[in-house]
């Protein structure tokens, strides 16, 4: 698999050391540091340099792929346009987040991305990861986003963390109501010891009793969460069952690859599985067709329309040489790319802080004229216009808490081949 973008490199160069994954090329360090003449005052004129911190190992790996997609295509678009400040974008490293089982990959992964020189590091997907680093990353003055956090813990951590995907507030409530509106009364849930499995199963608990229904095992407060390592979940599913809940909802990620097989080994309807954003893959490949038809799931983002998937396939297929097969979180990813680069126009300079200060501007905080592209967006900039980018994602500019202000959750329901099928996109506020 390929680490770096064609679109965001010219000619190869050795940056940092070689024990950093390189994923573009770095600037030759000729051009010196000029004043910028932006919203940011003095800065670095020097190419944008990016990072990123992603599941190269782990639970997170099959969410992967569109958000490589999602960068590729953001860089294609941007270098297309003449690039930032008149150089193209490049990625100059791809660290690895892991898994929350071992935070020392995560922990390692931060240090090389700091290493590397960039001004932003994309990542890292896993809420508990970035919730681990974001201090190591932001105290070394470098800009960290997310197309993926959803924990209500990371909402204004930092001024130098921001995030495209909404908190959990809004995808628990989204999927809290379907549940409701489905006519169910009683849930259990399987729920992983993470911050983002307690997270969002504290959500839509709230709002499923706050209707009216009742949670009847693996609530918040039962101590029934499992670790995030375990494998074997047959006393969950027995006592899940024997709950009589009339659904059971699944906050994890791939260890719902476990949890399936026992669930139908001890006679369950799957059809009354509600999943989130975590495990809401496809499983064609993975169980026997029909298991999950008819179970649901959330998945934060609006849904991305027939031309942007159409992109994110070829540019996926050129750069990975592989099918991509899901677009979760791509639009996000594309977004904080697209984000940043504009901030960094508006600023005038490459460096962190002056992108940092420019970013909130950018996706119409202060309001602005609506655009949907980086070539337009810049070039309203160029003319000295407040712009308010309108991204693929569909969320509202940033808020204090460098959250998503809205956003869209998509509400999807498992076909006959085991794949979640779009159904609608249900609008929420983040507070």
């Amino acid at each position: 698999m390929k680490v770096h973008s064609k679109t965001s490199v010219g000619v190869l160069a050795l940056v940092a050391s070689a024990a950093l994954v390189l994923s573009g090329c770095s600037s030759s360090g000729e051009s010196e540091p000029t004043e910028s003449s932006g919203e940011g005052g003095g800065g670095s004129s020097e190419a944008l340099q990016i990072a990123t911190l992603l599941p190269q190992t782990g639970s997170l790996g099959f969410l992967m792929p569109p958000v490589q997609a999602g960068i590729a295509q953001a860089l294609s678009d941007i270098n297309g346009a003449g690039g930032v400040l008149g150089q193209d974008v490049e990625i100059v490293a791809e660290a690895n987040e892991g898994d929350a089982s071992d935070l020392t990959v995560v922990e390692k992964g931060a240090d090389d991305v700091i290493s590397s020189g960039a001004s932003f590091v994309l990542g890292a997907m896993g809420s508990g990861r970035s919730q681990h680093v974001v201090d190591r990353v932001a105290e070394a003055g470098i800009l960290m986003g997310s197309p993926s956090n959803t924990s209500a813990d990371l909402s204004g951590i930092s001024p130098n963390y921001f995030r495209t995907a909404p908190p959990d507030t809004v995808q628990g409530d989204a999927l809290g109501n379907q549940i409701v509106s489905d006519g169910v009364t009683s849930v259990a849930f399987l729920t992983f010891n993470d911050p983002y499995g307690l997270g969002l199963r504290d959500v839509i608990q709230e709002t499923v009793e706050a209707a009216g229904g009742e949670v009847v095992y693996g609530g918040k407060g039962d101590g029934n969460e499992f670790p995030v390592e375990q494998t074997s979940f047959a006393s969950e599913i027995t006592a899940a069952k024997d709950s009589g809940a009339e659904a059971i909802v699944v906050v994890t990620y791939d260890q719902f690859k476990q949890i399936v097989p026992e669930a139908v080994n001890q006679g369950l309807d799957l059809s009354t599985f509600y999943l989130v954003d975590g495990n809401a893959n496809g499983y064609e490949s993975d169980f026997e067709a029909g298991t999950l038809e008819n179970a649901q799931a959330s998945i934060p983002g609006a849904q991305a329309n027939d031309d942007f998937q159409a992109q994110l396939k070829d540019i996926y297929a050129a750069e990975y040489d592989g099918e991509l097969e899901s677009f979760t979180y791509a639009p996000e990813a594309y977004d904080l790319v697209t984000l940043v680069a504009l901030a960094a126009e508006k600023a005038g300079s490459t460096d962190s802080a002056a992108i940092q200060e420019n970013l909130h501007a950018v996706s119409g905080s202060e309001g602005g004229e609506e655009c949907s592209t980086f070539e337009e967006c810049a070039k309203l900039i160029a003319d000295g216009s407040d712009i308010q980018y309108v991204g693929k994602a569909g969320t509202g500019p940033l808020n204090d808490n460098n959250d998503p202000s809205s956003a869209f959750i998509g509400i999807y329901k498992y076909d006959g081949t085991n794949n979640p099928v779009f159904q609608k996109a249900v609008e929420g506020q983040t507070e």
